[in-house]
């Protein structure tokens, strides 16, 4: 009588994880670039080379709960003020997160002068990273104009006249200012051309922008490299091809507490009401 075919052992889930990662190596190259990209050569860093994840992390915030809002969202002058009144006070975990995609918003804003500033005193605008900094500089305008198109859509009384008044102060520079303010207006006064062309602004073109400068901006920083502290010297002995990122031991712990804080300022207004 032969003897049975002996069964092998069932694969331990490493070995699935590595048959898996292969998989997708043969057919696309991705976990060599991810490798790439995270193991890498870099120089001393430090705390303040964590602002540019923190603020990665705040503008993913930013487009979760913004497109959650937008699922509820009325853009329109009869709809818009009511709808954000239903957000906030009837559906489940609303006042949650329209208050992280607000208070996200200014901590974005803070952030994005903390790291710009970074940037500027460490000289990481110079050669070889001036289109690093001009893409950074490209950001920076892009945020600016998701929080004047973003103020409007609440449509309550502040937020229009506050709208008003930015029109008016875009309409006042030279040469572009009347095309500007004609443009973000959509006609003579702000009405529903006005509220639907912010809206377009600030769900689709300008957040398009930004993702295309963000993809940009990272790999000018892979191919470039971070800049060390201006007072450090270079390191005399080479270092390998590529090593662990111990800059990632720094993004962690601080993506975390930003992501929090601006649920916990939110939990504490709501609380304070």
């Amino acid at each position: 009588m032969p003897s049975p075919i002996p069964i092998p052992p069932p694969p331990s889930p490493k070995q699935m994880v590595l048959a898996t990662e292969d998989w997708v190596e043969y057919r696309t190259g991705f976990p060599t670039l991810v490798r790439k990209f995270l193991f890498r050569k870099v120089p001393p860093t430090g705390w303040f080379h964590t602002l540019g994840s923190s603020l990665l992390t705040v503008f993913i915030l930013q487009a979760t709960t913004g497109a959650l809002l937008a699922m509820t969202y009325d853009p329109s002058p009869n709809g818009a003020y009511e709808s954000i009144r239903y957000i906030t006070d009837v559906q489940t975990l609303g006042w949650l997160i329209r208050g992280m995609h607000k208070w996200g918003a200014s901590v974005m804003v803070i952030l994005l002068f903390l790291h710009m500033g970074r940037t500027f005193f460490y000289g990481a605008y110079k050669y070889p990273r001036e289109m690093t900094w001009l893409t950074g500089s490209l950001i920076f305008i892009s945020v600016m104009g998701m929080g004047l198109t973003g103020y409007l859509l609440v449509w309550d009384e502040r937020a229009y006249w506050a709208s008003v008044v930015a029109i008016n102060i875009n309409g006042t520079a030279p040469v572009l200012g009347p095309f500007i303010s004609k443009f973000l207006l959509g006609g003579p006064v702000i009405g529903a051309q006005t509220i639907s062309r912010f809206y377009a602004l600030h769900m689709l073109l300008i957040p398009g922008a930004i993702i295309a400068l963000i993809f940009v901006h990272m790999w000018l920083v892979v191919k470039l490299g971070v800049t060390p502290w201006p007072a450090r010297p270079p390191e005399p002995e080479p270092a390998p091809a590529y090593e662990p990122q111990p800059q990632q031991h720094l993004d962690a712990p601080v993506a975390v507490p930003v992501t929090a804080a601006a649920e916990q300022r939110e939990v504490q207004e709501v609380g304070g009401d």
